[in-house]
């Protein structure tokens, strides 16, 4: 086998070069997609998380108010009884 020459050494520094910058808008246009597509699935996440609890807390809500409807009620059936 013989030995590669020089020149050749040389050039391979510079063709990998070339192609890294070739290659550097394809790398950074899938980047660009890659980070879009997980943001709108974070996003999505996020948002299925929030309507799960914030219907509990609607739920909750609703609990209180119909408690202290009844509670109200009481208080002036009671009053009533008294005067």
């Amino acid at each position: 086998m013989s030995e590669p020459t020089s020149s050749s050494n040389e050039s391979n520094p510079d063709l990998l070069a070339r192609l890294k910058h070739l290659a550097q808008p394809l790398v950074d246009s899938l980047d660009s997609r890659l980070r879009d597509q997980v943001d709108r699935r974070v996003d999505a996440r996020v948002n299925e998380s929030l309507a799960s609890r914030l219907s509990v807390i609607e739920r909750a809500i609703a609990d209180l108010d119909r408690a202290i409807k009844k509670l109200q009620h009481r208080a002036s059936d009671s009053s009533d009884d008294e005067g």
